[in-house]
């Protein structure tokens, strides 16, 4: 989980999701949405754009110089310290039975598998992988049913001796058998599993998997075996890079590079080392993305670009000398655009016994946004399509995708006024003066120690708050909207790039950044403060104070704002990067905040921990798993359960729209945008960028030949 990131993911992702529904019949929930749309998954908002070119352009060798988030501190996908870069290594290097495409939805990776499916349902669910008869390890070894033994036991839960992160999937497995021959591999299940599809996926040798000591160390530092069209040459940590080079056992497409090197560079120092000739591959942030895109031909046909609109920058004939200087730098690079597989969602935590434990004020909230306006304001400025995230599940044009947003409703200042009053928030009302020490009617936030996080001034083209309609005090918060200006009085203040991204303990990268477009008219008069029980309505919003974040504020700024409008008033906190999931959203220590998850092409294995009815522990604490809004109920695990378990693909995806329909009503989440992917890469590069959702073809990633396109030759080794 990462705010406004994609978060760390064991192995083929980190279990990913959570479960909510509104609990208390005060409004009926609306019917499903996608029922009688045929096909309400419907295209993906932004394809890959990856300069595509056939193998016979590309010139044989080279190095790419790829700049990525860490040097990983293991190669284990399943660790729970493994982040993305251990996932870019292992879909490089080791054989992973499905792979996405750009719709992302799971197919077959024929390098590995001449085909797989399920062969008996009765009395027991069997699948039958017939692997390729030249997928062998790099020591030589034929892949088979030895390693996917291996890997069931170590990761099925029922030795703790290894340190797994997730057994998902793997513990509804019975046995591991060979076939009618050694290419043949029989998994028979205890249970039916719907998403037989995400296991094996990377799949590890068995002298990784075959043992706690080898899973828990073996392959947290080296890869000793591998089977992919690269292998682990060396990792250097005191130089911070990782080398790839040809696996001369790959029995696929020979690579055409020679070597990737991966480098792990902080994304502010990015612009500046692909300048300085030192990187062919970099995502970058939005500044930097306009920076380059100054050095790039504009298109002839910006329709015809992956996302249909191109990257706005600054008009070429009017250029500053520091922009002219860019385009001298910059040149012989271009930006590539996608959306992530990821959306930004508003989190709003409904645990204990603040405001957003009722269910009403969480939908009150829900009606107040203009998910809209929000979504334009990250994406327009980029050429990228605006439209809002419809599922908590699935981003559009993956199989389970339907918009389900009409569960919650959309837009409605006099409903949202309307289910606050039904709570009992009175406009105007009564406020007790608060004690010296005594907290809002938000979230029993400890602040304690606090008081130096966000005192750091914004930077740059950093939001910088309004000092007259936001109230700030001295221990780095502030009331959005004191006074009665109007709520959108911000709006043409510029967004800076976004920042560091968070998943479980493991810091990633990714950092989408928008610059806002111009405000609309401010309301005629502002609603006054709700209070009940002689409390005011405040909602504690944390937000991340780091350099990268400016995209977090302004975007919590506006919620801030059309909060206003209802009568809900949000005081911004605020805090350290390093803090901001620990100390404040993993242990439910907010009312409102901004962060990401990756999107699944099996969301009834990754989304139910997310979306799981939290439960009490022995010691008496909270289960949470991953629900960090600790909004759940009992049906949408049942929902849950009852999609993972069907065999029939129809049904599943019927039944996760309508656990989707349930989390919307139950407002424990709002989606907002899927995330913008802006990656620099070198002009003459090809089938590599901006991947979108599909998984990269490495074998396929290389320059073109002198004369292809007019461009350089490959970088040298």
């Amino acid at each position: 989980m990462s705010h406004d990131g994609v978060g760390t993911r064991p192995g083929r992702g980190s279990v990913m999701r959570a479960a909510a529904f509104l609990t208390a019949g005060v409004l009926a929930l609306p019917v499903l949405s996608g029922c009688s749309d045929p096909d309400p998954a419907g295209k993906p908002l932004a394809g890959q754009d990856i300069a595509p070119a056939a193998r016979a352009r590309i010139a044989d060798g080279g190095t790419l110089r790829w700049a990525v988030d860490s040097v990983p501190e293991t190669l284990n996908t399943f660790q729970s310290d493994a982040d993305t870069t251990t996932s870019r290594i292992a879909q490089a290097t080791l054989p992973s039975m499905y792979r996405l495409d750009e719709s992302g939805r799971p197919e077959r990776n024929e390098a590995y598998l001449e085909s797989a499916k399920v062969v008996e349902t009765e009395p027991k669910q069997v699948v039958l992988y017939k692997l390729d008869q030249q997928a062998v390890w790099s020591d030589g070894r034929e892949i088979g049913a030895a390693d996917f033994a291996a890997q069931w036991r170590a990761l099925s839960g029922k030795d703790s001796a290894y340190w797994t992160a997730r057994n998902a999937g793997y513990d509804r497995i019975q046995k591991i058998e060979r076939g009618d021959n050694d290419l043949e591999v029989r998994v028979t299940f205890a249970r039916s599993y719907a998403d037989w599809q995400s296991l094996f996926s990377p799949l590890y040798p068995k002298e990784v998997m075959g043992t706690p000591d080898s899973f828990n160390d073996g392959a947290r530092r080296k890869l000793k075996v591998s089977a992919g069209p690269f292998t682990v040459r060396k990792i250097d940590r005191k130089g911070d890079e990782i080398r790839l080079t040809r696996n001369p056992r790959w029995w696929g497409e020979p690579a055409k590079l020679n070597e990737i090197v991966l480098r792990a560079v902080p994304r502010d120092e990015r612009a500046a080392e692909l300048a300085a000739g030192r990187l062919d591959l970099a995502d970058v942030d939005p500044a930097a993305a306009r920076r380059i895109a100054i050095a790039a031909p504009r298109p002839k046909n910006p329709s015809a670009s992956p996302s249909g609109t191109p990257l706005m920058g600054p008009d070429l004939r009017k250029l500053t000398p520091v922009q002219r200087k860019d385009k001298e730098r910059f040149h012989g690079f271009e930006v590539r655009k996608s959306l992530e597989p990821a959306y930004t969602q508003l989190a709003l935590n409904g645990g204990g016994d603040g405001p957003l434990a009722d269910e009403r004020v969480r939908r009150a909230v829900a009606r107040a946004l203009d998910r809209e306006k929000i979504a334009e304001t990250v994406l327009r400025p980029l050429g990228l399509p605006t439209e809002p995230v419809g599922s908590h599940l699935a981003l559009s044009g993956q199989a389970a995708y339907a918009d389900n947003s009409g569960a919650v409703g959309g837009q409605d200042t006099a409903e949202a006024q309307a289910l606050l009053a039904d709570a009992g928030w009175v406009p105007g009302g009564p406020v007790k003066e608060k004690k010296k020490g005594e907290k809002a009617a938000g979230s029993e936030a400890d602040t304690t120690g606090k008081k130096e996080e966000g005192k750091e001034k914004e930077k740059g083209s950093e939001a910088k708050t309004d000092k007259k309609t936001d109230k700030k005090s001295d221990d780095g918060t502030y009331i959005v909207g004191e006074d009665n200006k109007g709520a959108d009085e911000q709006d043409s203040r510029p967004l800076a790039q976004d920042g560091k991204q968070y998943g479980g303990k493991q810091l990633s990268g990714g950092a989408p950044g928008a610059y806002a477009p111009q405000g609309t008219a401010a309301p005629a008069a502002a609603t006054r403060q709700l209070a009940k029980d002689g409390k005011a309505l405040t909602l504690r919003f944390v937000v991340p104070d780091g350099e990268g974040s400016g995209t977090l504020r302004t975007v919590a700024d506006r919620i801030g704002h059309m909060l206003k409008r209802v009568g809900i008033r949000t005081e911004i906190t605020k805090v350290s990067d390093e803090s901001y999931f620990k100390d404040h959203i993993a242990s439910g220590q907010y009312d409102l905040a901004l962060y990401s998850w990756p999107a699944s092409a099996f969301p009834a294995t990754d989304a139910r921990p997310i979306y799981a009815k939290p439960v009490p522990a022995a010691d008496g604490s909270l289960n949470v798993e991953q629900n960090y809004t600790r909004v759940g109920t009992d049906q949408v695990d049942q929902l849950f359960e009852q999609a993972v378990s069907t065999l029939d693909e129809s049904e599943s995806r019927s039944l996760i729209r309508k656990a989707d329909s349930r989390i919307w009503a139950a407002a424990g989440s709002i989606p907002l945008y899927q995330r913008p992917q802006l990656t620099a890469a070198r002009t003459n590069l090809a089938n590599a960028g901006a991947f979108g959702f599909g998984t990269p073809v490495f074998e396929d990633m290389g320059f073109l030949k002198k004369g292809a396109a007019g461009q350089p030759a490959p970088t040298a080794s």
